[in-house]
């Protein structure tokens, strides 16, 4: 592992955090099942690219489910042999996105003291704890590598980043499903307001494109079963939707104090994280929950000091199963009203699960940067009862000042973010 991190803390890092300071957004990495880095990630939303395949491996032939938005690339080349070799696949894609996002940012010097990490992940390292359990039923448990455990640790993406870039003010590793990737970034947002530290990098990690989750998730009947056709299989708020694709990948956001930023230079950050809204729903292990997510998004909304008027855009979970799609669309309606221009990306990269949420949020934030909402996928026939703005076809432009992005779980989790469009100051 490097040390990214100049050790030597600066005069910038040294002041006490103003409490009014904004939290921006200095530095992004990706890696999608639409691209090796968050810019090409990016530029396929916009182009409303397909990263839904079939899966042909021999693994997959006897499953009720052959479809998955898999990795365009093995995160493994980007790393020393090294470093693959004692790494689960969820933590090489944590630790790709995260240099990605640091570069990024400037690679800059800070106190590590004023560094935390946030990394979230739904599973963790599934693919190291099954593959070591054949390991050990065929050849015995000598056999079973002494890595195993931090290969399938929930904590070892935001463990390896945290030591990757010699960041000493926490490693946190929030798991509360497909909502944890938004849930760091919420933590991320409360560490730097708090005066704690100064960055925080933070995002979410999965790698589950597996036997196992594929068909316990098909077992659910969560799942999209339109194996024939897997470029159209994933269609949020569509009326012919009929389940989520599983998806795998990683995305990591830099937030950072803005007079930290200022202090080193940085003038035009992409954007601004303003607020968050975390509610649990406490009603039922799997199914959404509508309340809980209106109480997300009008706490996202207070704390952001915003009405839902100064919504322009909304980053919907929207993952393409019949009752979440339509729970989500009446939150939306209800919290915050039908003039924003809504978004559905998951009908491009599959659901990364632990992941989606950063993704998610990233989305957001490009959108305001580049003034172009990425077109929701596959959506020919709006389902009865949704009121929403949804763009399709092509990429929506305009001019947006403010975005929220939602994130929901299995467990009951909600998570709103609010997200300002940057500017040069």
């Amino acid at each position: 592992m490097h040390h990214a991190i100049d050790h030597a803390a600066t005069d910038a890092t040294a002041a006490a955090p103003a409490a009014t300071d904004e939290v921006w957004v200095t530095g992004i990495g990706a890696l999608t099942p639409l691209g090796a880095d968050a810019k090409s990630t990016w530029s396929a939303l916009l182009a409303g690219r397909n990263g839904v395949r079939a899966l042909t491996e021999d693994w997959a032939r006897e499953l009720p489910v052959r479809i998955a938005a898999t990795l365009p690339c093995d995160p493994a080349a980007s790393l020393a042999r090294t470093e693959a070799r004692r790494l689960d696949r969820c933590e090489q894609l944590a630790l790709v996105a995260a240099r990605e996002a640091w570069a990024d940012a400037g690679t800059p010097g800070t106190d590590p003291e004023r560094l935390a990490v946030a990394i979230g992940t739904g599973i963790g390292g599934i693919g190291s704890l099954l593959a070591q359990e054949r390991t050990r039923e065929n050849a015995g448990p000598r056999r079973v590598s002494p890595h195993t455990v931090p290969m399938l640790m929930a904590n070892g993406p935001a463990a390896w980043v945290s030591m990757d870039l010699g960041a000493r003010g926490g490693a946190h590793a929030p798991v509360s499903a497909c909502a944890s990737g938004a849930e760091a970034l919420a933590l991320g947002l409360d560490l730097i307001r708090s005066g704690r530290v100064d960055m925080v990098v933070a995002g979410g990690a999965e790698a589950g494109v597996l036997p196992l989750p594929l068909a316990a998730f098909a077992r659910m009947m969560a799942l999209s079963t339109a194996n024939d056709d897997p470029e159209h299989a994933c269609r949020p708020f569509d009326a012919a939707r009929d389940g989520f694709v599983l998806g795998e990948g990683a995305a990591v956001l830099v937030l950072e104090r803005a007079g930290h930023a200022r202090a080193r230079g940085v003038t035009a950050p992409h954007g601004t994280l303003l607020g968050a809204g975390t509610t649990s729903s406490a009603t039922h292990i799997t199914a959404s929950d509508t309340a809980g997510q209106i109480r997300a998004i009008e706490l996202s909304l207070r704390d952001a000091r915003l009405a839902p008027s100064d919504i322009g855009h909304v980053h919907a979970h929207a993952t393409s199963t019949p009752q979440g799609d339509l729970a989500e669309a009446e939150a939306i309606a209800t919290a915050i009203g039908t003039h924003p221009v809504v978004t559905a990306t998951k009908s491009m990269t599959g659901h990364l699960l632990g992941a989606s949420g950063a993704l998610g949020a990233l989305a957001a934030l490009l959108a305001l940067r580049d003034g172009a909402v990425p077109p929701t996928r596959n959506l020919e026939h709006l389902a009865s009862g949704i009121s929403l703005d949804i763009a399709a076809g092509t990429a929506r432009t305009g001019n947006w000042r403010h975005a929220l992005a939602n994130s929901f779980g299995f467990g009951g989790h909600n998570v709103s973010l609010v997200f300002g469009r940057g500017t040069a100051g």
